[in-house]
């Protein structure tokens, strides 16, 4: 946790927060906080600056003297489509990705998706702000990710997907044919990664006809956590 995140509802005033839960147990263990100790903070969907801690416990703390005056890094101009992976990684994925900057995140269906991942306990939704939260705290960043859900494949491609590549580049990572990213030719870019074993050719032909471009992440078969490292990194290189 290299930055404590503010919630609204945090503020006692416009310069004081009280806290409670997770944060100050990571105040104690880990930071060993004490009265007068100057902390790096960020208000969630906000600024980042500094807070003064004043009073502190087992279970709650009061931290005043807050600044925000920094923004936040900014965003990779990137959307993340990822067909839903098996649950024990979505979790991992989703604090990853949201390290990295990205801040559009649409989970989808492809037939190689098992039907028993949509009833994961990962897609409640406080699951997923908090492995969002893990993220900003790593990266020092304020802004939540918005994600969107999708479980079914066909009303996804045929509805959603033109218009979300309508205004830049799209790259489908798969296996098999394809190239590095080139060149950069629109504000943002899409980028497509399916679940383990990849798109079933149908949902490949899919995508070809809407003329998303084959990404090659190189000759080995990656697993789905490691593939949206290496993809992410590549196409957000364009945007640095």
């Amino acid at each position: 946790m290299n930055v404590i995140l503010l919630d609204d509802t945090d503020f006692a005033d416009t310069d004081t927060v009280h806290l409670s839960g997770r944060r100050v147990q990571h105040m104690n263990q880990v930071l060993a906080c004490a009265p007068g100790d100057e902390l790096a903070v960020g208000r969630v969907n906000g600024k980042l600056g500094r807070a003064k801690v004043t009073k502190i416990s087992a279970r709650s703390a009061v931290l005043a003297e807050v600044v925000l005056d920094d923004d936040p890094p900014p965003p990779l101009p990137v959307t993340l489509v990822l067909a839903l992976p098996r649950p024990i990684v979505m979790n991992r994925l989703l604090a990853a990705v949201t390290s990295l900057g990205v801040k559009r995140i649409w989970l989808i269906h492809s037939r190689r998706v098992e039907k028993s991942y949509w009833q994961s306990p990962v897609l409640a939704p406080e699951n997923i702000d908090q492995q969002f939260r893990l993220g900003l705290e790593q990266a020092i960043d304020t802004v939540l990710p918005e994600v969107r859900i999708h479980k079914r494949f066909k009303p996804f491609i045929e509805d959603e997907l033109p218009g979300l590549i309508r205004n830049g580049p799209a790259w489908l990572a798969h296996p098999g044919d394809g190239g590095p990213v080139t060149e950069r030719t629109g504000p943002q870019a899409t980028l497509i990664i399916g679940p383990e074993g990849g798109f079933i050719p149908y949902e490949v032909d899919r995508f070809d006809a809407l003329g998303v471009s084959r990404l090659s992440l190189g000759p080995r078969i990656l697993r789905v956590e490691t593939a949206v490292h290496v993809a992410v990194a590549e196409v957000g290189g364009l945007f640095k």
